[in-house]
């Protein structure tokens, strides 16, 4: 299915007067209710109670430019039970975390810089001594610790036996694992 011209037309005029996205789809046929929303917001239409008294107001008037709604002022805040001084500055708001987009290499972790140095001198002696199996050659009682970037032909995983339970051997146990106490003394 197109949009043709008529389409659109028709599909602009139902909008308008107020009929739903389910009962355009029906009208129009061979178009489903998320395809003829997706359209109404490709071509810009104005939300549903503009767009109606709008239609109402100027049935024919379609090369007239339609005027943007007037946003609402915010709602005033309840008035706290005792009032702040009014030289106290208002709380800084938590900065939010970067997004970073796919493939990217990721930030430093601060986790990273917490293991101890006999953990890291463990694991580099650990993986002197590692298997180096492919993700085909892993079965449950092999340590599935990455090793290397993904993308190049070095990769490989541990290898060497698992600790009970867990997915990785004593040595990288010691490293993903870390105790409740410390996550807990780093989030504050």
């Amino acid at each position: 299915m197109s949009w043709t011209d008529d389409r659109v037309e028709l599909l602009k005029k139902m909008w308008g007067e107020g009929q739903s996205a389910s009962q355009i789809a029906k009208e129009l046929g061979g178009v489903t209710r998320n395809a003829v929303i997706g359209k109404v917001h490709r071509l810009g239409l104005s939300n549903r109670a503009t767009a109606s008294a709008t239609a109402k107001a100027e049935p024919k008037a379609k090369a007239a430019p339609k005027a943007e709604p007037k946003p609402k002022p915010a709602p005033k805040p309840a008035e706290p039970a005792s009032k702040a001084p009014a030289d106290a500055a208002p709380k800084p708001l938590p900065a939010r975390k970067q997004i970073i987009p796919a493939g990217q290499p990721l930030p430093p972790q601060p986790s990273a810089n917490e293991i101890s140095p006999e953990a890291l001198a463990k694991v580099s002696e650990i993986e002197k001594k590692a298997k180096k199996l492919s993700l085909m050659e892993l079965t449950e009682r092999t340590c599935k610790w990455p090793v290397g970037d993904p993308a190049t032909e070095d990769f490989w995983f541990c290898g060497l036996p698992v600790q009970q339970g867990k997915p990785y051997c004593e040595a990288h146990v010691g490293v993903a694992f870390q105790p409740m106490s410390s996550r807990r003394d780093r989030r504050r």
